[in-house]
């Protein structure tokens, strides 16, 4: 059964105030989703299996601790994952990447997907899907289901924002997954927006409306 993680870390919430302040710049804003992704991620990232590796120091010869396995994948939900995604890579920035595009359907709140491309060995890799903002869960629904299908089974997913509605959903979908969020928030407008939340993230993020 999956674990979900609200992050309760005084930086986190700080940072995530900024953001929500309908003042806060883009500049500051894109800056401020990478920080949040970073902090949220290096929680996220706790658990990674380890493996002893042979080194020698300036000094001697020792055993260190290293990844285990083929690593590490992010992959971002198109387009406002893609800024999430930046922060992950500022701590581990050998990791590859790959790109999932999906787009919601206004009227039915469905995503479709438009594009999807990945590295070929990724379901060797421990893979963070990333997206801001869970609402009513489509998206990320749609997304693991993409990749489970592509045999890919070590998946985490990470958002600065969610709503109770689409976390529920993502439990229920993918039973399998942590899930590690920013902020849990009160509910879904009737547009599925979520409540108080910050906005449209990837308009907020690339300046466009």
């Amino acid at each position: 059964m999956s674990k979900t993680y609200i992050m309760d870390h005084p930086l986190i919430q700080h940072k995530i105030g900024i953001m929500r302040m309908k003042e806060t710049s883009t500049k500051e804003f894109r800056a401020l989703v990478s920080e949040v992704a970073m902090l949220i991620y290096y929680e996220a990232s706790r658990n990674l299996p380890l493996a002893d590796k042979e080194i020698e120091t300036p000094l001697v010869k020792t055993t260190v601790k290293e990844i285990e396995g083929k690593k590490l994948c992010v992959v971002p939900i198109l387009r406002a994952g893609m800024q999430m995604a930046e922060g992950v890579l500022q701590l581990t920035p050998n990791a590859k990447v790959g790109h999932i595009g999906l787009y919601r359907d206004e009227e039915t709140l469905e995503p479709h997907e438009y594009f999807c491309k990945l590295p070929q060995d990724i379901t060797e890799r421990e893979v963070f899907v990333v997206d801001p903002m869970l609402a009513t869960g489509g998206s990320a629904i749609a997304a693991i289901e993409l990749l489970k299908r592509r045999g890919i089974n070590k998946i985490r997913f990470l958002c600065l924002i969610a709503a109770p509605e689409g976390v529920e959903k993502l439990q229920a979908a993918h039973p399998d997954v942590n899930i590690f969020i920013g902020a849990l928030d009160e509910k879904l407008n009737e547009n599925g927006y979520i409540l108080p939340g910050l906005g449209d993230a990837g308009d907020r993020i690339y300046g466009t409306k």
